[in-house]
């Protein structure tokens, strides 16, 4: 006869810092699990705080405000057990009698604390696990602030042996999941911060099958959903069983309580020890197990649940353009702001962000703003006012050409006897950018840019003019994809309330310019960009030396031309907003350079 367990997974939206918000949301699931009946609700990593709350780490108030969250909801857990993401203290100020000492200064040992999972039932706060692993790579800083844990925990409920883990932990082959397989877990909860990239979902749930299948027990993986700064959280929790077989998955970019039956055996199997090659050494530095009886009593009769089918899995330009929907929309949201303003030039650029922009607040609240220069053709204009028109935005025209001819006037005289640049040029894109903020000074609406992350790399942007604004949607989307994504929303529009090709042919159509002087084309200052991209991203994502790019078949040209430039403009993306993270390493706190930087690679190095 099998052990019936009732697990659900609550994939919630938290806001950092916004700890009362956050703890209704808790409660409010943690009710729908009781109602459900559920013997087990996990809720993600820092629940309570939202992730990553950074240096609010270093504020006493955050950190007891927080603790204060935690025993509401141990409080509420009346009948069921509850896994929630929180930060623990170990003492403050070196002292471990519970008391804030608000006098350490910079200098002095600060709060000691943990990213840790709480264990509650029946209305109190049972135990508490530490996270053991603390990543510190790319937008991860987490050995900045915590102490790592030592001691892996089994806890016997209703019956069921339990470990609980976080995150990072269950990425390693040998790691608390394997100490707490050892002390008899038949099931793993790990709960999760884990931010978006694009292709992660299959890597994740691939990794999360094999711990299941080398460790021989199910494995439940939760993991937090939304929009933070320029992370997303993609959510698809999931649950693997002792086979490694997915059973539940829940849905991508938005919230959901993921409810499922898990059957035990009566008298469980003999378990796997770990994966092959683990070896006691290796298991023990791990940490030590230990184990806790919680609730020994089988779990109730309940009623049948409905069938839940998996969420479907999505991958490519789909994932990604929800991503960029989701990380703009809680960036909005969440900063206080109501509308967005977008510079609509013509270009395939402006269009996707301005689409992305609609779907994420509503046509109501964007208002786009073509400003036309001497140097703009009709057909520019016309394709503005025609997706305008489609996504159904309000459009305001704005010809700059008075400003245009004022700067011109105004600097003839120290310019006279030079040839013209790009100093002359560029003085359209920062009318255009005064404009922008000058609107969004007027109204309170925050200015989206437009840049992509090819032009980024190359330092193909205008400081103070194309890249003046509050958030840059696609500044980690390469352009190659960008057409992509616009070619995916074009034949998907209904999945979010609107005809399908939104974006006019003619956008998508005509070679990329800046329209800056006469018959300017991007090309005439980079190579096309489906030879650029795959460059930028050996250099950019993989760190590949000129010698790799060269002996991969890349243009030893192109590759002169992409490591010049990309070492030479770091300057500018320091200056640029925040944005979207898609790629597995994003400009920003993935790729962490000096301004101030004599290293340059060359052909022998």
């Amino acid at each position: 006869m099998a052990r019936t367990f009732r697990l659900a997974l609550a994939q919630i939206n938290p806001t950092v810092g916004d700890i009362p918000g956050n703890t209704a949301k808790i409660l409010d699931y943690l009710k729908r699990a009781q109602e459900a009946q559920a013997d087990l609700v996990a809720f993600p990593e820092m629940a309570t705080t939202g992730y990553p709350p950074e240096d609010l780490l270093y504020k006493t108030s955050f950190l007891t405000e927080n603790v204060a969250a935690l025993e509401k909801v141990a409080a509420a857990s009346q009948g069921i057990a509850v896994v929630l993401g929180y930060v623990s203290i170990l003492s403050f100020n070196g002292r471990r009698d519970g008391k804030p000492d608000l006098e350490y200064g910079p200098d002095e040992i600060g709060p000691q604390i943990y990213n840790s999972a709480a264990l509650c039932y029946d209305g109190r706060l049972v135990d508490t696990y530490h996270k053991i692993f603390l990543p510190n790579y790319g937008v991860f800083d987490e050995q900045r602030y915590f102490q790592a844990g030592s001691v892996c925990p089994v806890y016997q409920i209703g019956g069921v042996s339990i470990g609980v883990n976080i995150c990072e932990d269950v990425w390693y082959p040998v790691g608390p999941t394997t100490v707490q397989c050892q002390a008899g877990a038949e099931l793993i909860i790990n709960i999760n911060a884990s931010p978006f990239h694009a292709g992660k979902r299959a890597l994740r749930e691939d990794m999360i099958a094999r711990r299941a299948s080398d460790h021989g027990l199910t494995v439940a993986y939760v993991n937090t959903v939304g929009g933070q700064d320029e992370l997303v959280f993609d959510g698809g929790s999931i649950i693997c069983d002792a086979s490694g077989r997915l059973t539940a998955r829940g849905p991508a970019f938005q919230e959901s309580l993921l409810i499922t039956d898990l059957e035990f055996p009566d008298s469980p199997n003999q378990r796997k020890q770990g994966p092959a090659g683990a070896t006691a050494a290796a298991i023990k530095a791990v940490g030590t197990p230990s184990t806790l009886i919680v609730s020994n009593s089988p779990p109730a009769d309940k009623t049948p649940l409905e069938s839940q089918p998996l969420a479907a899995a999505i991958d490519d330009a789909e994932e990604v353009y929800r991503a960029l929907v989701m990380g703009t929309g809680d960036y909005l949201h969440k900063s206080g702001f109501t509308k967005a303003l977008v510079g609509l030039s013509g270009g395939v650029d402006s269009a996707l962000t301005a689409t992305v922009a609609v779907d994420a607040l509503g046509k109501e609240n964007v208002v786009g703003i073509t400003m036309p220069s001497r140097y703009s053709s009709e057909g520019s204009i016309s394709d503005s006012k025609k997706l305008a028109e489609n996504l159904g935005l309000d459009l305001w025209e704005v010809p700059i050409e008075p400003a245009h001819q004022a700067f011109t006037e105004m600097l003839e005289e120290r310019f006279r006897g030079t040839e013209t640049n790009v100093a002359e040029e560029n003085v359209q894109a920062r009318v255009r950018g005064n404009v922008l903020m000058t609107v969004s000074n007027k109204f309170g609406w925050i200015v989206l840019t437009t840049g992509n992350k090819s032009e980024m790399a190359m330092g193909y942007a205008t400081l103070y003019g194309d890249m003046a604004g509050g958030f840059a949607v696609l500044k980690d989307v390469p352009k190659t994809l960008v057409y992509e994504l616009c070619d995916w929303r074009n034949r998907h529009g209904h999945l979010f309330g609107t005809a399908d090709d939104v974006i006019p042919a003619a956008i998508l159509d005509k070679p990329p310019s800046a329209e800056l002087r006469e018959n300017q084309f991007d090309a005439d200052s980079l190579p096309p960009y489906e030879v650029l991209d795959p460059v930028i991203t050996a250099y950019v994502e993989e760190d590949w030396s000129y010698q790799e790019m060269v002996a991969h078949g890349f243009d030893p040209q192109v590759v002169r031309q992409v490591i010049s430039a990309v070492d030479r403009n770091e300057y500018k993306r320091r200056q640029a907003p925040p944005g979207v993270k898609i790629t597995p390493r994003a400009f920003g706190k993935d790729r962490r350079l000096p301004i101030v930087n004599r290293y340059r690679q060359n052909e022998g190095t």
